[in-house]
């Protein structure tokens, strides 16, 4: 079930998976991060997720059924993404150092096996969060302990999927247990 920590509250342990590099101090260093960050929030920045945005605004989607856009709007980048593997187009990630297993996750908290991090030090991470449409979702982290980081920044559409996978997987759990 979900553990509790006075320090970094309820977490719930998670399959996923992280990657990350320690951040140096400079500019030119920060910046590829920076853009990376960036364009992993591409559904604020594209044409159609624009359009979406304009239409709700306007009021032009209040007679539609908002679960069929959003499957239209995820089968849309599905066909963008095929579209991109015939034309042998790929999208290029930065090449971090680390990927590891996460133990747990909480509100602004992720929770690594083992010793990882070095405290006080700040991370560029990707993390495949399985939330509808599923993505990668950039962040940075802040070690607290060798073992823990906390958020530091990530997407205001990221945290609100993050903080819903946390709270799925709390009920996950529970509903687990009461099965057994």
């Amino acid at each position: 079930m979900s553990q509790q920590n006075q320090s970094w509250g309820r977490t719930v342990p998670v399959p996923l998976t992280l990657e990350f590099s320690k951040m140096g101090n400079t500019k030119e260093e920060l910046f590829p991060y920076e853009k990376e960050y960036s364009s992993l929030s591409n559904m604020d920045t594209d044409p159609l997720g624009q359009y979406m945005k304009i239409a709700k605004s306007r009021g032009e989607t209040k007679e539609s059924d908002e679960l069929t856009l959003k499957l239209l709007v995820a089968l849309h980048y599905k066909i963008d993404e095929l579209k991109r593997i015939m034309t042998n187009e790929t999208r290029e990630y930065l090449e971090l150092q680390c990927k590891e297993n996460v133990q747990a996750l909480g509100h602004g908290v992720v929770i690594m096996p083992k010793v990882l991090f070095e405290v006080g030090a700040i991370y560029y991470a990707r993390i495949d969060l399985p939330v509808f449409p599923q993505r990668i979702v950039p962040l940075f982290l802040e070690a607290v302990t060798r073992e823990v980081a906390k958020v530091k920044k990530m997407h205001e559409r990221d945290e609100r999927d993050w903080d819903g996978y946390i709270t799925s997987r709390e009920r996950a759990i529970i509903r687990e247990l009461k099965g057994n």
